[in-house]
């Protein structure tokens, strides 16, 4: 019998969890699934009736989308990719494509990973593998690899490190190689 009751006693678990097995487990508040959501303006008070005075600002698409907006840091993410269109003011579209993605809803801040391309209208490319957009300044960066592509210039450049604004006019690169063309401006 005693040889019964120190074996039960010996079995006890002492072992003091550290490191990844005492992580807390988090899991989302809601989970969906072909996910859309979309951004609208209004350019004046809208009454419950009123469609018209309204615009599309930006249409994001995911196959899966985890809420974690419970959280003392909320945000959201798409593990399995998103597909992001937006609109400027003329109802231009350019789309952004990424692998995996977060919105962090405190600090307005969306983190794109994984093939990482944007499209504007005017055909202008940006590819990387990973991009953040500061969504109330308007400015995307990197500090990865990058290639950028604009038709209208006959221009690929190449480089790491870079930001600008959303719509690709201004562009500001850290690092660049490759081939660039530069047009000269003839003075007669």
């Amino acid at each position: 019998m005693v040889s019964i009751t120190m074996l039960f006693l010996s079995c006890t678990d002492t072992y003091r969890r550290v490191g990844d097995e005492a992580q807390k487990k988090v899991f989302p508040i809601g989970v969906g699934e072909n996910f859309v959501l979309t951004y609208t303006e209004a350019n004046a008070i809208i009454n419950t009736e009123d469609s018209g005075s309204s615009r599309v600002i930006s249409i994001l698409s995911s196959p899966k989308n985890e809420d974690f907006t419970n959280l003392s840091f909320p945000h959201q993410k798409f593990p399995e990719g998103l597909v992001v269109d937006f609109f400027d003011d003329k109802n231009q579209k350019s789309k952004i494509t990424a692998d995996y993605g977060i919105i962090y809803s405190e600090t307005n801040l969306i983190d794109l990973r994984g093939n990482v391309v944007i499209e504007s209208h005017d055909g202008k490319k940006l590819e990387a593998p990973q991009l953040y957009y500061d969504q109330a300044n308007e400015w995307i960066f990197t500090q990865e690899k990058f290639k950028y592509t604009n038709p209208e210039e006959g221009t690929i450049m190449d480089g790491e490190g870079m930001d600008f604004n959303k719509n690709l006019s201004y562009l500001h690169a850290n690092k660049t190689y490759g081939l660039m063309l530069i047009k000269e401006s003839s003075n007669e």
